[in-house]
């Protein structure tokens, strides 16, 4: 079977199934495990150079919104056809961060293949999980899905385990800059499962932008920063959209040293297994338990202060 993935997340998947020797093609954002997929074809570009814009930049560019508006990837529908893919993995959840099912359906009938297309659209941690098996059975592996699911979702157990009875900090995600907007989704489960009370946004909520004034009467004890897309040295570049906003230095978060810069991309805005990852990384933030392996600096570090003016 022939598998071209159009999602980062449905790239993860396959991996975490064991079949990344199966992948013919993939995105130019599908970066793990990266000794697996480094020698998959690309079939997608980016339409922008999101080293060199700002995130205001950005955001204008795709129409002003993290979830709507014109995608960031362009794909070449003419690579597509010479892989002859059996299987095409993409998404219909955010128009922006992939390439969508009509986009991809389109191409496939201008192809005139005969390949299968899954859409993934998950919104909920359940749904992530359950996105192991919708894949697996499609991909004849569906009872070793079943048994990678009950694995990752013992972990997640094992997570709210350690902090069962804990104080809750109430909790703020920021998955984009400028303009400010919540991580929804699975994100506010996520905190949750990390013994953290989710501020500004609900489980499974397709969220909207939000405004400074919104943050600061939450007056969130934990802020988590993890831009949608950026790694954490490509959000460290634009720090002071946040250290230059009135009354950032009285947040509570920022009064008692919580702020933190995550790696957004591979533990909390993909909806893959690694976001079980996240929640365990979220535990050591939020209440100093380590689930899983020690956490590193490449997934979480701590804000930098602002600097100071001469």
């Amino acid at each position: 079977m022939r598998i071209v993935s159009l999602l980062p997340a449905a790239t993860d998947i396959v991996a975490e199934l064991g079949l990344a020797a199966r992948l013919v093609g993939r995105t130019h954002e599908c970066d793990w495990p990266a000794e697996a997929v480094a020698g998959v074809p690309v079939v997608t570009r980016a339409d922008l150079d999101q080293e060199t814009l700002s995130s205001r930049e950005i955001s204008d560019a795709v129409g002003g919104s993290a979830h709507s508006g014109s995608s960031l990837y362009t794909l070449d529908t003419e690579a597509l056809g010479a892989l002859r893919p059996d299987v095409l993995l993409t998404q219909d959840l955010c128009d922006v961060c992939a390439v969508s099912y009509a986009r991809v359906s389109r191409a496939v009938r201008l192809l005139d293949a005969e390949a299968r297309v899954l859409s993934l659209e998950p919104r909920t941690l359940a749904d992530v999980l359950e996105n192991l098996v919708t894949v697996g059975e499609l991909l004849g592996v569906r009872a070793a899905a079943e048994r990678r699911r009950g694995e990752l979702t013992d972990r997640l157990d094992a997570v709210r385990a350690a902090v069962a009875g804990r104080a809750r900090p109430g909790t703020v995600a920021v998955e984009w800059l400028d303009p400010l907007w919540p991580a929804g989704h699975w994100v506010p489960e996520q905190i949750t499962a990390a013994g953290g009370d989710p501020l500004l946004a609900g489980p499974g909520e397709h969220t909207g932008p939000m405004t400074w004034d919104a943050v600061r009467a939450a007056a969130p004890e934990v802020l988590l920063v993890l831009p949608c897309g950026f790694p954490p040295e490509r959000t460290l570049r634009e720090t002071e959209l946040l250290t230059g906003l009135p009354g950032w230095e009285e947040l509570p978060a920022v009064r008692a040293g919580r702020v933190w810069v995550l790696d957004g991309p591979a533990y909390f805005n993909r909806p893959g297994p690694r976001v079980v990852r996240g929640a365990e990384v979220l535990a050591q933030l939020l209440h100093g338990e380590r689930v899983g392996a020690p956490m590193t600096a490449d997934e979480a570090r701590p804000f930098p202060p602002p600097a100071r003016r001469a």
